[in-house]
This record gives structure tokens, sequence and C-alpha cells, in this order.
């Protein structure tokens, strides 16, 4: 085996009296922690998680350590499919027409505020989060989150942009077409402080692209 492996007989029998290092048995023990935390996290978790969660443990394992160990041993996470539907414009609601248009280009805050909903997957569901962000700025002006994605999710998130920012009647608020935006209680807002009702087209994500 020497011979075949151009390796001294001396080199060999040092090898073998030497038994395994301390660095390679921390190594393998390191390789074993991380492979048993991917299984408890369903095999959901990245690099950063992943070393968040063995800390979180008390075990001391670099981030560094941890990146190595997935890439060496081909520990990958599972790739999860998820999408929900946040628009529904198939409604006889009323509709404010596309005053934005597009014109993404603001001169002064409190100008045009533009407004979403996502969501986000949790280890309880799906949590739903509206948010309002001011054009000039790029600012989230105000926020709400909830379980339910409901009408009062975008009146609370437009409600505190306003506690917060006081805008002036002129403002344009703009949205896409979803039920929630097209709620009496949101259009009651809007009427309220005398703003500028504004949605994208139907079908048109470039229209709310910010």
């Amino acid at each position: 085996m020497c011979h075949v492996l151009d390796v001294k007989p001396s080199s060999y029998y040092n090898w073998i009296n030497r038994g395994v290092s301390n660095q390679q048995i921390h190594r393998n023990q390191c390789e074993l922690l991380v492979r048993v935390a991917h299984d408890e996290t369903k095999q959901r978790y990245g690099c950063e998680r992943l070393h968040a969660h063995l800390a979180e443990q008390g075990h001391h394992i670099s981030q560094y350590m941890v990146r190595r160990i997935k890439e060496e041993y081909g520990i990958v996470c599972r790739r999860h499919k998820r999408f929900k539907v946040t628009t529904n414009s198939n409604h006889n609601k009323f509709i404010y027409p596309n005053l934005l248009d597009q014109k993404f280009d603001t001169s002064r805050p409190n100008e045009a505020w533009v407004s979403d909903i996502t969501y986000i997957w949790t280890d309880e569901g799906w949590l739903y989060l509206a948010g309002v962000k001011d054009l000039y700025t790029k600012e989230l002006v105000g926020y709400a989150i909830h379980k339910r994605m409901t009408a009062d999710l975008v009146c609370r998130a437009l409600n505190m942009a306003i506690k917060n920012k006081r805008p002036n009647q002129r403002l344009i608020v703009h949205s896409d077409r979803g039920s929630q935006y097209c709620s009496y209680d949101y259009h009651k807002i809007i009427k309220k402080h005398k703003f500028k009702g504004s949605m994208s087209r139907r079908g048109n994500c470039f229209d709310n692209a910010p």
C-alpha cells in the first residue's frame, strides 16, 4: 500500500500511532451537530439561521464552519413554493382612477404614497403585512400586521401613516384594486382627509411597482 501511494512506511506507522487529531474530532462533532440541526429545522434554514439555531442551543460553532460543512457534505435547504393571492380585483366596488400613472419621480415628501399587502410564512401560519411607502423618501410611513387579510389591515396602515406624517390634502394615495382597498372604510379615510385616491389598472403590476 505504501508503494502504491508513494508513502514512506515510517510515515504510515506514525499516522497509525497518532490516531485522530483533536481538530478532526471537533470537526466531526460539528458535522454531526449541523446535520441534526438541519433535520430539526425541517431542512429549511440557510447558514445564518442554522448558525443562530445552534447558538441558541449552546453550541459554539462559527458561521464559517457551518457553511463549510454544508458545502462539503451537500447539505441543502428544501425549496418550498408558497404563494398566496393578495389582490382580488373581481368585484363591483368603487375604483379610483389611476392618477399616479407610473409617475414615480416626486419632488417632495407626502406628494404620493403607494401601498400594498404582502405575506410572510411563520411556524403558526400566514401573517399579512400592509405597508404604505412615501415615493419621495422611500420610507415606510405606515404599516400593520395581522393573521387575516381584511380591510381593517390596510386602514390601520394608512391611519398610522397619517398620524406619523400629517400630510396635506393634495396627497395621492395609490394602491391596486384589491377588495381591501376598495372597501367603504378605506374610502372613508381618504375622503375624510381629502386625499386623492388612485388605483392601478386591472392586471398591471407595473402601475404599483415601487
